[in-house]
């Protein structure tokens, strides 16, 4: 009775990690998505914003410097902003973005 046991955990637990896995694979769709919505890839550009960190998110985020204004480097960031993991951090915090262009 002990192995069928283990076997279930073990399956959860690959089940946790696949999650875990997708997540972060989504986070880096969602980069993407944003960028080719807001902004053309083939266009550097470089924006700061200031957000408000809280439970793992960012919140109330204002652009404070944008190097390709009326580009929608703007709106791409704060688009990426809404999915950003921040962990632990609260607080308000400066978030930079750097888009390299050339994509």
């Amino acid at each position: 009775m002990k192995y069928p046991i283990a076997i279930v955990a073990g399956m959860a637990c690959s089940l946790l990690v696949a999650q875990t896995a997708s997540a972060a694979g989504g986070f880096e769709d969602q980069m993407s998505r944003c960028l080719q919505q807001h902004a053309n890839t083939r266009d550097a550009a470089q924006v700061m914003l200031e957000c408000t960190a809280d439970a793992g998110k960012l919140s109330e985020c204002k652009v404070v410097d944008n190097s390709a204004a009326g580009k929608g480097f703007d709106k791409a960031a704060m688009c990426i902003a809404e999915k950003l993991p921040m962990g632990a951090k609260t607080g308000t915090v400066k978030v930079p973005f750097r888009f390299p262009g050339g994509a």
